[in-house]
């Protein structure tokens, strides 16, 4: 028994099982059959009785369907900063975070392709209600967030949660991906919330929490997509935000979701991997001692990157111009890129209600807006 029981992927050594254990559900036989459209059931069968550990399951599986999707849903991934990457090192990537599933599986992709560690990556539990759900995602090394628990839980698990992060990247070099905020950004700006690195700090011995940051080797990651394949669906929460009123998920919402942000049409698609922090940690500790103040500038010297390194496409430039009545950015995109995306905007909300519109436009505007300000 490890005390990370409750939270940790699957050991290699549980993996065949858990894939067998699996293979009968009609989802994950969907899911074959989207991945490998060609091969035969009996091919079907030898392939997963073939996989035994997380790393041949991305080989031969997750790859393959990041690629399928890819190939089918988008124009294509670009890339940038892999070449601040030692091949031999673990990195906390803090990334900002707009879709549910892609977001982490497309960044390890690209780092098994360009033969650098491949992360664990943080999953709400809300996401994982279904035990195929959770079964899967631990089978994508997926370990495990709790969301909702007393305060004295909370408090526990995330100590936990800490001490994990710390001992992949530290005992195990297992690279670690985390968003930069609990749940996904829906209205366009990327901020990091400085609870995740309270929580991330919480393993660090007394009076050593920058050394303990410094020695995790936090990377900020960028990503951003040309379409937003969940936009429709962020909307009625942002506008019950904008209301003041609370929100309520429907059921299966999160489900609904992650297929919509799999299948959904992407266009072109960013990666930015930033450069390791590292003098930025000194400078905050010659700046001031307290640590409440360290981590709100740390949690800055994040933000400045992702922002700075966000991809900015036509569908930014053209909400923002529509959003504030101008054509300050019409050299960034053409009328016909315009007229996809009035389309689009016509498509997916109700022109109707003034309100919808200006938080669908705002959305995508939020990244120019705050790129400027940088």
């Amino acid at each position: 028994m490890s005390k990370y029981d409750s939270i940790r992927f699957f050991n290699d050594e549980e993996v065949n099982a858990q894939i067998q254990n699996i293979a009968p559900h009609p989802m994950f036989k969907s899911l074959l059959r989207f991945t490998f459209p060609e091969i035969t059931e009996e091919e079907t069968k030898q392939l997963l009785s073939s996989i035994h550990s997380i790393q041949e399951f991305h080989e031969k599986f997750i790859t393959k369907t990041m690629e399928r999707i890819v190939a089918t849903t988008s124009d294509g991934v670009s890339l940038l900063g892999f070449e601040h990457l030692d091949n031999s090192k673990s990195y906390l990537y803090i990334s900002n975070h707009r879709d549910i599933l892609l977001d982490s599986s497309l960044l390890n992709v690209n780092l098994m392709k360009h033969g650098q560690i491949m992360t664990a990556s943080a999953i709400g539990d809300n996401l994982v209600q279904k035990s195929f759900l959770m079964d899967l995602a631990k089978l994508n090394r997926n370990f495990i967030v709790k969301r909702k628990a007393s305060p004295r839980e909370l408090l526990l698990n995330s100590q936990l949660l800490s001490e994990y992060i710390s001992d992949l990247i530290q005992k195990e070099n297992r690279s670690v991906w985390i968003a930069q905020r609990e749940g996904r950004t829906k209205d366009g700006n990327d901020a990091t919330h400085s609870g995740v690195l309270k929580m991330i700090a919480m393993a660090a011995p007394k009076n050593e929490m920058i050394a303990h940051l410094k020695n995790l080797r936090i990377v900020p990651v960028s990503m951003s997509y040309e379409y937003d394949p969940t936009d429709k669906l962020k909307m009625p929460q942002l506008l019950a935000q904008m209301q003041d009123l609370e929100y309520i998920k429907e059921k299966n919402e999160d489900f609904i979701n992650l297929m919509s942000g799999v299948i959904g049409q992407k266009k072109r698609i960013h990666i930015h991997i930033g450069t390791p922090l590292d003098t930025e940690f000194d400078e905050v500790a010659q700046e001031t001692d307290n640590t409440t103040k360290q981590i709100q500038l740390i949690t800055k010297c994040i933000d400045k990157q992702i922002i700075a390194n966000y991809k900015l496409w036509p569908t930014n430039y053209i909400a923002h111009d529509l959003l504030h009545n101008t054509k300050t950015y019409q050299n960034q995109y053409d009328e016909q890129e315009k007229q996809l995306f009035l389309r689009r905007l016509e498509m997916r909300v109700d022109k109707s209600n003034p309100l919808i519109v200006q938080k669908f436009l705002e959305m995508y505007a939020n990244p120019v807006i705050n790129k400027n300000a940088l």
